[in-house]
C-alpha cells in the first residue's frame, strides 16, 4: 500500500459508486491512506461500516444508492471532486446497472461539478460478445466516453486477494478427492486486488496525465486454468484428482440449473481473461504487479488439512 506520508489527495471528496464491495473495500483503503475525503454509495451502504474503524472522524460516509434510480445517485455525487464507477453485475438488467447506467452516472458526475471520472469495466468487453455481460461492459465503457470524453477507463483481468471469492472458491474445493475442471486451456491473468485499488488511486492523484485514455490491469503473469488448479492444490497441501471437462459436457453442464457456473460464466471462462495488449497497462499507471504467489504462500493456510498447524507444502 502506498505510505501513509503520501496525502496526494489530501482532503479531497472522492465518491466511490458500488464501494461497498470487494474491490471498494481495497480501494477505500488506499484512499484513506493517502488523504482522501470518502463517499461510498451502495444499495447496503451498512456494509461500509467495516471501513469506518480505517478512518480520522468524519473522513467516511456511506449513502443508500441505486444506478436504477437516478435520484438516489445524484444526492450521493453532491460536491464531489472526482467519482469512481465500481458497479457491475452477473444477471439481471446489465444494461440498466454497467451499460446505458454507467453512462447516467457519468453524465450526472458532470453535472455534479466533479472534475474526474474513472470507469472500471473488464478485460473481454466487447460489444460483439454475444456473452450480455461482456456485451455491456462495453456498452457501458461507451456511454461513459459519450457522456464524459476525458473519463479514464480501466479494464482489471480477474482480481484476487486475502478475501476474493475466486481462488478461494478454487481453494475451498481442493478437498474434494474428484474435481472437474471447467475450460482447462482458458488462459487468465490474475491481478492482486490491492495493485488495482492503487492504479486508481494513481489516476485520482494525477487526472490529467491519464484522460481520455483506457488501460488494460492484469497481473505478470498468465496461466491456464488448469495449472491455477494444480498451483492451489499444491498451495492448499491437497492432491485431488483434476478432471479436464470436454467442451461440450462443460457447456451441457453449465446449461443445468443449480450448477456452480451459468452457461454466460463458462463461455467467460472459455474465452479467457487476458489482456490484449492493445492498450496501456497497468505499469503505465506507476504500479507494478505482485505475482500470484503473493497470495498463495501465505493466504490458503485455512485450506490445509490441519490448518496452519500442518506441514507447509514445499513450492515446485
Amino acid at each position: 500500500m502506498t505510505s501513509s506520508r503520501t496525502r496526494d489527495l489530501d482532503g479531497r471528496l472522492i465518491v466511490v459508486i458500488g464501494g461497498t464491495g470487494f474491490f471498494g473495500v481495497h480501494l477505500a483503503q488506499h484512499l484513506l491512506d493517502r488523504g482522501a475525503r470518502l463517499r461510498l454509495a451502495s444499495r447496503h451502504p451498512a456494509r461500509a461500516f467495516r471501513i469506518k474503524p480505517l478512518a480520522a472522524l468524519g473522513q467516511v460516509q456511506a449513502v443508500a444508492a441505486d444506478v436504477t434510480r437516478p435520484e438516489t445517485v445524484a444526492a450521493a455525487l453532491a460536491g464531489a471532486d472526482a467519482v469512481v464507477n465500481l458497479v457491475g453485475a452477473f444477471a439481471g438488467d446489465l444494461d440498466a446497472v454497467q451499460g446505458a447506467g454507467a453512462g447516467r452516472i457519468a453524465a450526472l458526475a458532470r453535472a455534479a461539478g466533479a472534475q474526474t471520472f474513472v470507469h472500471v469495466s473488464a478485460i473481454g468487453a466487447d460489444a460483439g460478445s454475444p456473452v450480455a455481460y461482456a456485451r455491456t461492459k462495453a456498452a457501458g465503457e461507451a456511454a461513459v466516453l459519450a457522456a464524459w470524453p476525458d473519463a479514464v477507463v480501466l479494464r482489471p483481468s480477474i482480481l484476487f486477494g486475502a478475501d476474493d471469492r475466486f481462488i478461494h472458491l478454487f481453494a475451498g474445493l481442493m478437498a474434494m478427492p474428484v474435481l472437474p475442471v471447467f475450460a482447462p486451456e482458458a488462459r487468465l491473468q490474475p491481478l492482486d486486488i490491492d495493485d488495482a485499488a492503487q492504479a486508481v488511486a494513481n489516476v485520482l492523484a494525477a487526472p490529467a496525465a491519464f484522460a481520455g485514455k483506457t488501460y488494460e490491469l492484469g497481473g505478470p503473469e498468465v496461466v491456464s486454468v488448469i495449472e491455477l488448479n494444480r498451483r492451489i492444490a499444491r498451495a492448499t497441501g491437497r492432491a485431488p484428482w483434476l478432471v479436464p471437462l470436454p467442451d461440450g459436457l462443460a457447456a451441457f453442464i453449465a446449461a443445468l440449473p443449480l450448477t456452480p457456473i451459468s452457461r454466460d460464466q463458462y463461455a467467460l471462462l472459455r474465452q479467457g481473461n487476458v489482456a490484449s495488449g492493445d492498450y496501456p497497462g497497468i505499469r503505465d499507471l506507476g504500479v507494478t504487479p505482485r505475482p500470484l504467489d503473493a497470495l498463495l504462500d501465505h493466504g490458503l493456510v485455512t485450506y490445509r488439512k490441519n490448518g496452519r498447524f500442518g506441514v507447509r507444502p514445499a513450492r515446485k
